[in-house]
């Protein structure tokens, strides 16, 4: 190596920023669809785009119930409200009447401005003007280029009805390339005597004893679902008490244990965990009703011992939870933490994050997913998550060089491209598309 080709400190910033910038990203976890899964407002429509959806967005709605509570604005009144309207008030009581300085708003006003659009009406018409001229599926190419993302991956919830009838009448039969499946089995999971049930309404001879041939039964449904979608890897959502083993639920331990993890395995299929939600603490707020708790750990690394040869993908909700998922990463290679998970996605807390997975970890994990719900969203979330990564990879290289290490822009090239987009597609084994 050349001395020559070290970055000197006083430029060293400005290199990482524009090389982060300009890495395109694989985003492993969205709630973003296909346009085959029918795009809003068309009622049903899977993919949410437009002013009216980014402001409805259910971080603002519980902000807006913050700045004016529910004994000036009922619940009730509000739910009764269009979108439109919903959309007119949030915008008045967050971005007139007050600063927008969470997290949630500046995402919305960094979204307008990178779309080119003044961020600084005092209505929406401007925007919905503009959206209205906007074609769906061109603005998919749109928002994937001004965000820097190469490929967005779903999530499908296989017990959605909706989307379930979908996937059966062959709505996504030809597949997009912008886009990736993942299999979403909740419900198998947390609710599992109402998940046998259906099971055995759509063809599956489950029964309610989760005995041999129940668990055959779930082995072939994983099965054929998975050679009906062709997903990335499963995802399960789980809330702050999920344990492994769990004595309180058997039948979720068995078929963790018998039908999911050979599955993934015979499959060669990920399963991605997402640990500690607390469901319907508010559920007044809807969507916006839940909110976090601490997990136990022992759950990821006893998963992680029981079973060598399977992998797993986890992001946990609690800031907790965070230093203990990276010690247990240490201990298993088959354990990749990922993302900074929804009340986590805020730049303080995602620095520290970052900085800490750099500090035990190296590069050997998933710094960020954008979770988004709205397609829009993918701009200011990868805007911001690429600015903090950027600081804190500034703020190593530079500790780097002063511990007598030099750093050349192909190091800060390959280990951009390796966090933001070949990591993960080296661990669910995607390669290039």
């Amino acid at each position: 190596m050349k001395l020559s080709e070290a970055i000197k400190d006083d430029g060293l910033g400005e290199t990482v920023r524009g090389i982060v910038s300009a890495q395109a990203v694989t985003d492993l976890h969205t709630h973003c669809y296909a346009p085959a899964f029918g795009a809003s407002p068309v009622p049903g429509g899977l993919l949410l785009w437009g002013i009216d959806e980014l402001v409805t967005y259910h971080y603002l709605i519980a902000e807006a119930f913050r700045a004016r509570p529910p004994w000036e604005t009922p619940y009730e009144r509000f739910w009764g409200w269009s979108k439109p309207a919903q959309a007119d008030y949030i915008w008045r009581t967050l971005f007139v009447e007050r600063t927008p300085l969470s997290e949630a708003c500046r995402g919305v006003v960094t979204t307008l401005t990178r779309l080119g659009l003044d961020p600084n009406e005092e209505t929406l018409e401007p925007y919905r003007r503009w959206f209205a001229q906007r074609e769906p599926d061109a603005y998919i190419d749109q928002v994937m280029d001004v965000a820097g993302v190469d490929l967005i991956t779903m999530t499908n919830e296989v017990f959605s009805d909706h989307e379930r009838a979908m996937w059966l009448r062959g709505a996504y039969r030809t597949e997009d390339p912008r886009f990736a499946a993942v299999l979403r089995i909740d419900r198998l999971l947390n609710e599992t005597p109402a998940a046998l049930a259906l099971l055995h309404e759509w063809g599956y001879a489950t029964h309610p004893e989760v005995g041999a041939g129940t668990i055959e039964q779930v082995r072939r449904f994983l099965s054929d679902w998975i050679d009906r979608m062709r997903p990335a890897y499963i995802a399960t959502s789980l809330d702050s008490s999920f344990t492994y083993p769990d004595s309180e639920h058997p039948d979720r331990d068995r078929i963790i244990r018998h039908a999911l993890m050979p599955v993934l395995r015979e499959r060669g299929l990920a399963w991605a965990l997402m640990i500690g939600a607390r469901r319907g603490v508010n559920p007044l707020l809807r969507e916006g009703g839940d909110a976090s708790g601490r997990a136990d750990i022992t759950a990821v690394t006893n998963l992680c011992g029981a079973f060598p040869d399977n992998r797993f993908l986890v992001t946990m909700l609690a800031r907790e939870n965070q230093h203990e998922l990276c010690v247990a990463a240490r201990k298993f290679g088959q354990l990749m933490p990922f993302g900074c998970w929804w009340f986590l996605n805020n730049p303080s807390l995602i620095e520290e994050i970052t900085r800490m997975r750099l500090e035990l970890l190296g590069t050997s994990f998933i710094p960020q997913h954008s979770d988004a719900r709205i397609l829009d969203q993918l701009i200011y979330k990868w805007d911001h998550s690429r600015a903090v990564l950027a600081k804190v990879l500034t703020e190593k290289y530079a500790d780097l060089q002063r511990a007598g290490r030099k750093v050349t822009r192909a190091h800060i090239e390959r280990d951009a491209a390796w966090l933001l987009r070949g990591q993960y597609r080296a661990f669910v084994g995607m390669g290039e598309r």
